[in-house]
């Protein structure tokens, strides 16, 4: 029998959580590099994941499948196509980062009590996180995939709740009260997502006689498996409701900005760059290839959604006070053109879309963990409260930077590809919302580039004018991050080969073929 190593992919953080969260109460610092070795080792195994993948073979690889609850044709069923090889990489290779940006974030809550030991178990729901999300990217069977979908909820609510941000402008009494009215939101919002969701899947079995993803895409591709049209576009609103709460798309997003704003700089993280892929590599996964037609038939509403999140996300990005806000909200932009880019039906827009999730995991990664190392200094996310800080701190000033212009998709550092393709792939079949979206592109220069002004520009506030460079471990946790936006901004292709035969094949489910470029014949 062969090694499971997908499972080990899942096993290892979640034995890690419980390693960790078991260290004992005065050894913090043993529990900080327990975890951090943990998620190297998963970094490990993630990457002869990647090695092992063959782009050009069978669909779903190192697949394993178990018997779970036989009464209900529940199996523990897992298996990666490319898009999932790509992701699972991503989420891999952020979880080390995390850890070390958030190295100290839980130390002020030490109490010296043996019962409450907020470091442990900090790092411990980091693991834990990570876990659920693996497995979501691998799970085959469609009621492991919802359980773990919606377990993740659980370390998320306490991570934002119980660790998040301190620096508040009103005191720390408003500052827990808004961060348990984020967590809550945060919970609440997604779980009414799950639930629906839940229904579809019940509804979903009901039709197939299986939970089994492979099984029910080649019944229905052989025609022994039949839906009403009524039947299935009911279902596939049950389940990209809940991926789009996940995701988030407009009008179900207001629970981000809350969540990342009260959140620490490395729970945010976790929540939009990695808890969010989620929802839309969930899109590509399940809502494309077990519901197709519905999926055609809801494209032009999730299209118009897509470019409202797009516009919306990135104008009151413009707008924001706070810095940690402003990112969300610029997420909530980002995340409008990875689901317009799955919507559009071409293969250029959904290879997009997905190098779209690695990227934006990525240079949201930079942009929020340097400006987590700015609050943390100053111990403010008003953006009025800075100035000057390229005068005394030059190197965080650069790595915001290049942090940000990565989030403005500028030529040369990786979201620009995905964004440009996401783009002509729209365009190429919705010219209209191809055209209505770079506008996008114009407000995201804005927000940018006039956060980096008002922030790091113009003379020295009295308030950062001792405030230290980026240390060792900080840059450790950034350099990397930058030499990858620049890395995969000129050459993509590494990425592109592991993901596009599964765009191929997740296009031939929905029985769609690129459009011919309308060329006027010489004469």
């Amino acid at each position: 029998m062969s090694f499971p190593l997908l499972t080990a992919t899942v096993v290892l953080p979640a034995v890690g959580a419980i390693a960790t969260a078991a260290v004992p109460a005065a050894q913090r610092t043993a529990a900080k590099w327990l975890a951090l070795v943990v998620s190297l080792a998963t970094l490990v195994l993630a990457a002869l994941v990647v090695v092992r993948f063959e782009p050009g073979g069978s669909r779903y690889q190192l697949t394993e499948s178990h018997a779970w609850i036989k009464d209900f044709g529940v199996r523990y069923e897992l298996g990666v196509d490319g898009i999932a090889v790509a992701l699972l990489a991503l989420t891999a290779l952020l979880i080390p980062f995390v850890i070390l940006a958030g190295w100290h974030d839980a130390d002020t809550l030490e109490t010296g009590s043996r019962r409450w030991r907020p470091t442990q178990g900090f790092f411990a729901l980091i693991l834990a996180v990570e876990a659920m999300v693996m497995l979501s990217f691998e799970a085959t069977d469609v009621f492991v995939f919802y359980i773990f979908f919606e377990a993740m909820l659980i370390p998320m609510y306490f991570l934002i709740g119980g660790f998040g941000d301190r620096a508040h402008e009103h005191g720390e009494k408003v500052a827990s009260t808004q961060r348990s009215y984020a967590a809550v939101k945060f919970l609440l919002y997604n779980l009414v997502g799950g639930l629906i969701m839940l229904a579809a899947v019940i509804g979903l079995y009901v039709q197939a006689g299986t939970f089994s993803l492979p099984e029910i895409v080649q019944a229905r591709a052989n025609g022994s498996l039949h839906m009403a049209t009524g039947t299935e576009r009911w279902l596939f609103l049950g389940f990209f409701f809940a991926f789009a709460v996940k995701a988030p798309l407009w009008p179900v997003h207001t629970w981000l900005p809350n969540a990342m704003g009260e959140a620490t700089a490395p729970v945010a993280v976790l929540i939009t760059a990695v808890v969010d892929k989620v929802g839309t590599f969930a899109m590509l996964r399940f809502c494309l290839q077990l519901f197709p037609e519905a999926s055609k038939w809801a494209t032009p509403v999730i299209l118009v959604l897509a470019l409202i999140s797009i516009v919306y996300g990135a104008l009151l990005a413009v707008g924001q006070r706070d810095i940690k806000r402003l990112v969300a909200y610029a997420s909530i932009s980002h995340f409008g053109f990875i689901i317009m880019g799955i919507f559009a039906m071409t293969s250029q827009g959904q290879s997009g879309a997905t190098l779209y999730m690695v990227n934006h995991g990525i240079s949201t990664a930079a942009l929020m963990l340097v400006a987590g190392f700015l609050i943390s200094r100053r111990g403010s996310r008003l953006i009025a409260d800075y100035g000057g800080v390229q005068k005394v701190a030059p190197v965080l000033a650069g790595t915001f930077l290049i942090g940000g212009l990565a989030t403005l998709s500028l030529p040369g550092l990786a979201p620009f590809v995905s964004e440009f393709l996401v783009l002509v792939g729209t365009f190429a079949r919705h010219p209209v919302i191809g055209i209505i979206a770079t506008f996008g592109i114009v407000l995201a220069a804005l927000y940018t580039l006039v956060l980096y002004q008002r922030t790091m520009t113009g003379p020295v506030k009295p308030e950062v004018a001792g405030m230290p460079d980026l240390r060792v471990r900080e840059v450790l946790v950034v350099a990397p991050l930058i030499v990858l936006l620049i890395f995969l901004g000129v050459y993509p292709k590494p990425v592109a080969d592991i993901v596009n035969p599964a765009v191929k094949q997740t296009m031939s489910d929905v029985h769609q073929t690129d459009p011919k470029p309308e060329v006027e014949a010489a004469k």
